[in-house]
């Protein structure tokens, strides 16, 4: 209890006196405002029309016209670091999270995990009478809790939101999303056929949620944290999205960097005599190396839009198409929030809060993809193959991504992009509108803030302090600095006089309008810390960072640098780590159950997220299914692991036994038994994979078998992905397939559950015992059992 009780407890209840004040639930002051913080994904500095990009975003435009934009508001150049920072106020490394939080490596500022005396903004403004929810992208608690056996600590509903309804991790598809609501996962309610979309479906439960708690208590305030995970890939969008924006990037990206930082110009967002950088401004793989010879990271190389072939130029601005679509989309999502609000006498009461998480993402590499996953698998995208996708990008067959020249593009007038220290990675939209709190309709703000400084402003909007303690424990500092004397005072000085930068290599230290930073690769494996070159910008003038005075201020460079040892030191940045994605994510993390050699799943239940179910890529393996068929005409799914862009799967199909694995979207390779069903009790069916063979590393190659008990029924040669079965989503499945199906070869319809039949269990083997003896040890189990 908050407060002790004051009344009076005597013998009979009539002599007694009660006092309720320490068992009501808080309650905010009378007149509090609505708080609407909306975060998108991968949208640069210069994407959206109100900062003179090309993509129309009319309803974020209308939140801009009613408030304020910021010229110069930086993030940490990634996804949950920055996330970490809108929620709490402190410093990503402060946070733990140094990195995505699927990337912990175990330190104090790079674990995954926020710490409790880093309260959420949800956690100190439930306890001040708000309602909270969230609908959309978490992404802040590690990998190995986002299943049902892991502790719900770090979830949302643990951390300060009554209500949730999105996903957990990275990134989920548009169109099957991995989907959990409150602490659980669910189905989604239609299918991308019926209308489905991850964005409207979000947007539908914001709106039920707010009415959920206005229809009870119209003054009591609601805090809404809105992430629709747009404009991250996958870029996916109804098909008549793209379609208003055809043709319009057809004369590439650095023409279009042209025009966006004239637009900006005419309106003011940044100082007339900005220039834009050169398109690869840190190296080739021609003309770069490492310290000790290592490549360029070819990703992050650009190709001039001159040098395309007619296909590519053609590919690259259909992949700018969809990437456009999907953000306008999202927008009049965003707008349907608005006009709730407007209706319902909310909208001037409500301070809204419209940020990006990063800059534009270069992660499609020179040629982008149509299956991200072949990125995090190592795989080439082939050009063929990505133009045979031209009409199927951003709908249910693609995963995709855009090339990196358009991440350059939608970061103008800056130099690269989300990971790099550089503006293009940390300098991102922020607009923030307050109608009754706010005098200045319009205006553009130009003092130096950071995604740390949100949180002060709005506490300070508020009209409430950080709480000494939040749920027994202690409160950190808050690090950022309030915003709120640049509402109305366009001119005043920058409040805040030092941020610091740190992310997979690349750093930055900016002060009191100086900007030192290096051009190490991000992900490049590099290391060599102490050689790394520094630049140093007056970036008060030189918002491109294209003019590098190191040479010609050494004192200055030496200061910063000094400072920015002193920072990383102060909020716990060491070590660095800039090793590869690989690398990076294939660290050995804590798991609640160690691996093993058999895994045994049952038919029901929620599906088993991929970090936590059995793994088979580059190894033998067999699958058995231990049924029942009473008779013939059995069907369906007995076990299923990834989805269309990723996975494999054993199913029963015209009274026959099936086997598929598909390699990445782009190959399905089948195996069908040449026999069919037996009938009766106790029946193993089953598939078993015996490598023979590897190339290129980690693909592996070998021969798939099926049987009937320890009758071999069919055989053929498959490969198998090096990598995940998918980026996030589409794990594990007994008796049906959820989400995206990994074949279109199933028979019934979705989800295509086992029927004619019972699955009593399914057992997975990565032993690397010959499969007879599996099925031998098998029997012998049935038996005692």
């Amino acid at each position: 209890m908050a407060n002790p009780f004051r009344g009076v407890v005597n013998l009979d209840i009539r002599d007694s006196v009660p006092d309720w004040g320490p068992y009501e639930q808080p309650k905010a002051p009378p007149g509090s405002p609505n708080v609407l913080y909306i975060v998108l994904d991968d949208v640069g500095f210069g994407a959206m029309s109100c900062y003179g990009g090309p993509i129309e975003t009319p309803n974020i435009d209308r939140i801009a016209a009613n408030g304020l934009r910021y010229g110069q508001w930086h993030t940490t150049a990634l996804c949950s670091p920055t996330r970490s920072c809108l929620l709490t106020g402190r410093n990503h490394t402060t946070n733990g999270m140094a990195c995505i939080s699927e990337c912990a490596v175990g330190f104090p500022g790079a674990n995954g995990h926020i710490p409790p005396q880093c309260a959420t903004l949800g956690e100190i403004l439930v306890e001040r009478g708000f309602s909270t929810a969230l609908v959309g992208k978490w992404h802040l608690c590690a990998e190995d809790e986002m299943n049902l056996a892991s502790t719900k600590h770090n979830w949302p509903v643990a951390r300060g939101f009554e209500r949730f309804y999105g996903f957990l991790g990275a990134e989920t598809s548009q169109w099957y999303p991995d989907l959990v609501h409150d602490n659980h996962p669910v189905e989604q309610p239609s299918t991308p056929e019926e209308g489905y979309h991850f964005g409207v479906d979000i947007t539908d439960r914001a709106l039920e949620f707010i009415g959920d708690v206005k229809a009870i208590a119209p003054e009591r305030p609601v805090f809404l944290y809105y992430a629709p995970g747009c404009a991250h890939a996958p870029h996916q969008v109804p098909s008549e999205w793209p379609e208003r924006y055809r043709g319009r990037f057809d004369a590439g990206y650095e023409v279009m960097r042209a025009r966006t930082l004239a637009r900006q110009k005419e309106m003011g967002l940044v100082p007339q005599n900005t220039e834009l950088p050169p398109l690869n401004p840190i190296g080739t793989p021609e003309t770069r190396t490492g310290p000790e010879g290592e490549p360029f990271p070819p990703l992050d190389y650009t190709r001039p839009w001159d040098t395309l072939s007619d296909d590519e130029k053609r590919l690259f601005s259909r992949m700018a198409e969809v990437y456009a679509g999907f953000l306008s989309h999202c927008d009049d999502q965003i707008g349907r929030l608005l006009d709730y609000l407007e209706a319902t006498d909310q909208l001037d009461n409500t301070i809204i809060v419209v940020v990006s998480d990063n800059g534009a993402s270069g992660e499609g590499g020179p040629n982008g993809s149509v299956n991200e996953n072949k990125i995090a698998n190592g795989v080439q995208d082939d050009l063929a193959e990505n133009l045979a996708m031209l009409d199927e990008l951003g709908g249910t067959k693609s995963y995709g991504h855009y090339p990196n020249g358009w991440a350059m593009g939608f970061n103008a007038p800056f130099k690269m992009w989300k990971r790099y220290s550089f503006n293009g990675g940390t300098c991102d939209p922020c607009v923030i509108s307050w109608p009754d709190g706010i005098k200045a309709r319009g205006e553009t703000r130009d003092q130096y803030h950071h995604a740390v400084d949100l949180v002060p402003t709005l506490l300070d909007c508020l009209g409430i302090e950080l709480p000494e303690a939040v749920k027994g424990y202690t409160q950190r500092p808050i690090e950022g600095v309030s915003m709120r004397y640049s509402f109305d005072a366009g001119s005043i000085p920058t409040a805040k006089h030092t941020q610091f930068y740190s992310m997979l290599g690349s750093r930055g230290i900016w002060h009191d309008g100086w900007k030192a930073v290096t051009t190490h690769p991000t992900l490049s494996g590099w290391g060599h810390f102490p050689e790394d070159a520094w630049e140093l910008y007056h970036t008060a003038e030189d918002r491109a960072e294209l003019h590098d005075l190191a040479a010609a201020e050494p004192g200055k460079l030496a200061e910063l640098v000094g400072l920015w040892f002193h920072e990383a030191g102060a909020y716990q940045a060491f070590p660095l780590d800039d090793r590869s994605a690989v690398e990076i994510i294939t660290t050995p993390r804590p798991q609640l159950a160690p691996p093993r050699s058999r895994y045994v799943y049952r038919p029901g239940g929620a599906e088993v997220p991929e970090s936590v179910a059995v793994a088979v890529r580059g190894r033998s393996f067999s699958i058995g299914a231990l049924v029942d068929l009473p008779e013939p005409g059995a069907q369906g799914v007995l076990f299923a692991h990834g989805g269309r862009f990723g996975g494999h799967a054993l199913y029963v199909r015209d009274n026959r036994l099936h086997y598929v694995y598909n390699f990445l979207g782009s190959e399905v390779q089948q195996v069908v038994a040449t026999e069919e069903l037996p009938t009766g009790q106790g029946l193993i069916l089953a598939a078993s994979f015996d490598k023979d063979g590897e190339g290129p590393p980690g693909t592996a190659h070998g021969i798939l078998s099926l049987y009937h008990g320890d009758r071999k029924v069919g055989e053929g040669r498959i490969r198998t992905q090096p990598g995940k079965f998918s980026i996030a989503g589409e794990g594990l499945n007994i008796g049906c397939d959820g989400g995206d199906a990994v074949t279109d070869d199933y028979p019934g319809t979705r989800p295509w559950p086992f029927t004619g039949g019972r699955i009593d269990r399914v057992a997975v083997d990565v032993s690397g015992e010959a499969f007879m003896d599996l099925e031998r040890e098998a029997a012998a189990m049935l038996s005692r059992e």
